[in-house]
């Protein structure tokens, strides 16, 4: 008899470890479905409030907001423009590990995990709200979600507490909690709640395409006015045809794009303003997008570069803008720049997203082509490229001059305010740097011995390109054949016919710029102005 009691109480401990491991792996799967629910909830809450308002968007931006330099730029060097998925997928999977986490908190203390839920929702709720373009309200769809997701947990969990019955170990009538559950019971629960987050989600990404099918439709329909002052038509020659060697104009596709957006806003033209005030605005404005297109329109080739881009790097592109004067917009409200006794020495341009970007008021009034751009390469902005408008000041860096979905711009003193990359270690003022770039052959070709065509790109936007030299092993500069000059705003391509012998070899690339000035060997990192360097490629011709 009691050889029996014993096999049966160590059967009941088999029976009851492997229950609690099921029991805790559900509890688990319960936290999951939790917070897909909090999610799906929060994003179907965002498209009433806004998009950008969604929980993994604010604690995505946030984190961009307290990503230092280095990281950052580690970010785009390795990942491009899928950083920001990368940083989507990451938070993603946090959350996924933390929700786990909490379900098995609950198992064992239900209110503490429910709490714990709760809190993580409070948490996206003052990302939310905290952001620079935040109000109150973006705190909502977190809100909502941290709610759904305890009373989901909370249900899931209590499916799960194990029932009473007989005690093999005691007379009859005793009876003990030793693992069974209603998994019956869970297994509906968590099917329903999953299904019902599932259509709430879907009418969430419904409801945000409603939303942004205006803005879509204001892009569409919007047919770009022939310029008063059209560019100039690309010189012959000006693009060598090289193969391996980056077009002299870039296309929409191809342009680079570096922000920090994770939603690309998407902006109705129809309902677009710009705001111009601050200090020396005699006359504060507002204009609308049609009121742009009444305007004198210009039309340039300019080249962008992100300061972001290391030695050789690919974030520059060539484009074909079509806009208004920035300068033209800005004498108009009365603004004068210091040099004739202007208050002001910063333009302050925000964005739709909470971007702040910090422009000399000098440079724009300086007679380059500053402009307020609504085309690109003959086709209006793309939502990714700024769409309605955008700011483009040729010779600057685009963390300095080019503010995409604009909405408002602040005249005030490099003293009074430090824009959003400024409060990161950035430089107030950063013009473009002499930089060149070697196409081809890339790294590690193996050309034929014989003439090998060395061909690239070099810039110095506002100051233009007078001479590209190239060197094999440390040797000797050669000049580059350079193409036909577009404008002082572009770049340049250059070509070098190189008489490879077999071996490895090390190319190296400078340029010179209209000013006479030589690019610098010193190799500098991208912070805080820009980086500075001779590209090189190493080569193995057989």
């Amino acid at each position: 008899m009691s050889e029996d009691r014993d096999d049966s109480q160590r059967t009941g401990a088999t029976w009851s470890r492997r229950s609690g491991r099921a029991r805790a792996a559900l509890a688990a799967l319960s936290g999951l479905i939790a917070g897909f629910c909090a999610l799906a909830v929060a994003e179907l809450v965002a498209a009433l409030v806004r998009p950008e308002a969604g929980p993994v968007t604010a604690v995505g931006g946030a984190v961009i907001d307290r990503t230092p330099p280095a990281v950052r730029d580690f970010a785009v060097r390795n990942f491009g423009t899928a950083d920001k998925l990368v940083l989507q997928l990451g938070i993603l999977i946090l959350l996924a590990l933390f929700a786990m986490a909490v379900g098995v908190l609950a198992l064992r203390h239900r209110r503490l995990g429910s709490a714990a839920a709760l809190v993580f929702g409070l948490v996206g709720a003052v990302a939310a709200a905290g952001r620079p373009e935040g109000v109150p309200a973006d705190a909502l769809p977190s809100v909502m979600g941290a709610v759904v997701a305890v009373g989901v947990l909370y249900l899931l969990v209590g499916r799960l507490a194990p029932a009473l019955r007989p005690s093999p170990a005691a007379g009859a009538g005793d009876e003990e909690a030793n693992g069974v559950f209603d998994r019956r019971g869970f297994v509906v629960a968590a099917t329903t709640a999953a299904v019902a987050s599932a259509g709430a989600g879907l009418l969430g990404r419904r409801l945000t395409s409603s939303v942004q099918a205006g803005a879509s439709a204001s892009r569409h329909d919007l047919v770009l006015p022939v310029p008063h002052s059209a560019a100039p038509a690309v010189p012959a020659g000006a693009d060598l045809r090289i193969r391996g060697l980056s077009s002299f104009i870039t296309p929409n596709k191809d342009f680079y794009r570096v922000d920090t957006a994770l939603v690309v806003p998407r902006v109705d033209a129809g309902t677009w303003q710009l705001k111009i005030h601050g200090r020396g605005v005699a006359r504060p404005v507002t204009v609308g997008f049609h009121d742009l297109l009444r305007r004198e329109v210009i039309e340039r080739d300019i080249t962008l570069t992100c300061v972001s881009n290391e030695v050789g790097g690919p974030y520059v592109g060539n484009a074909r803008w079509l806009g208004v004067r920035l300068a033209d917009l800005l004498r108009d409200a009365g603004v004068r720049p210091p040099s004739k006794g202007g208050p002001a020495d910063q333009i302050v341009a925000r964005s739709v997203d909470g971007m702040t970007i910090g422009t000399p008021v000098e440079t724009v009034m300086d007679g380059r082509d500053a402009m307020l751009a609504f085309g690109m390469n003959g086709e209006p902005l793309p939502f990714e490229h700024g769409f309605p408008v955008r700011m483009v000041v040729p010779g600057l860096y685009g963390y300095v001059s080019a503010c995409k979905w604009i909405k408002d711009i602040e005249l005030t003193t490099f003293d009074a305010y430090d824009a959003y990359w400024v409060k990161r270690s950035w430089a107030q003022e950063a013009p473009v740097k002499t930089e060149s770039r070697i196409d081809t052959p890339g790294p590690f070709a193996s050309p034929k011995a014989g003439i090998v065509p060395v061909a690239g790109v070099a810039w110095a936007q506002h100051r233009g390109i007078s001479r590209v030299e190239v060197r094999v092993d440390g040797g000797v500069w050669h000049t580059a054949r350079l193409a036909a000059a577009d404008t002082q705003d572009t770049w340049r391509q250059w070509v070098w016919e190189w008489p490879a012998a077999s071996g490895r070899h090390t190319l190296e690339v400078r340029a010179t710029d209209g000013t006479g000035a030589t690019q610098t060997g010193d190799r500098v990192g991208t912070v805080p102005n820009g980086a500075t360097g001779w590209h090189s490629v190493v080569i193995d011709v057989p």
